[in-house]
């Protein structure tokens, strides 16, 4: 068995979807639309793992959740980026294009070498190596 993907309501999905593009080299299929239900997504594929699908509807609450505190289901995913130095100047480049850095880079208790942003819906990602 494997995680096939994960999921994440947006407002704004072409700006999200071009996040993930730029940032973290996803490739993306054209966009899915439903509507009877407004609803739209796109799937992202990386170099391999688990892909992410952004959905966009209306009548979605926005997450009364404080970003900075947590809380109890999904609080982050991870994107293996593959060197302590990829770590470094993707989280440099993110700091400089103006995204929140939550954690700078270092090494966690567990081995993980990793720092943690937040993308432009505020939902956390670790970048390990």
């Amino acid at each position: 068995m494997h995680i096939e993907h994960i999921a994440i309501w947006t407002k704004d999905l072409e700006n999200l979807k071009n996040f993930y593009q730029k940032y973290f080299n996803a490739t993306s299929n054209e966009i899915y639309h439903n509507p009877t239900k407004g609803f739209n997504s796109y799937f992202l594929s990386f170099e391999k793992g688990a892909r992410l699908e952004l959905m966009q509807m209306p009548n979605i609450p926005t997450s009364k959740d404080d970003i900075y505190e947590q809380f109890m289901g999904l609080i982050h995913f991870a994107i293996s980026v593959g060197s302590k130095e990829k770590v470094n100047n993707l989280t440099e480049i993110l700091r400089n294009d103006g995204f929140e850095i939550i954690s700078e880079p270092r090494t966690t208790g567990d081995g993980y070498y990793e720092s943690v942003v937040l993308d432009p819906d505020k939902n956390r990602i670790e970048i390990v190596a």
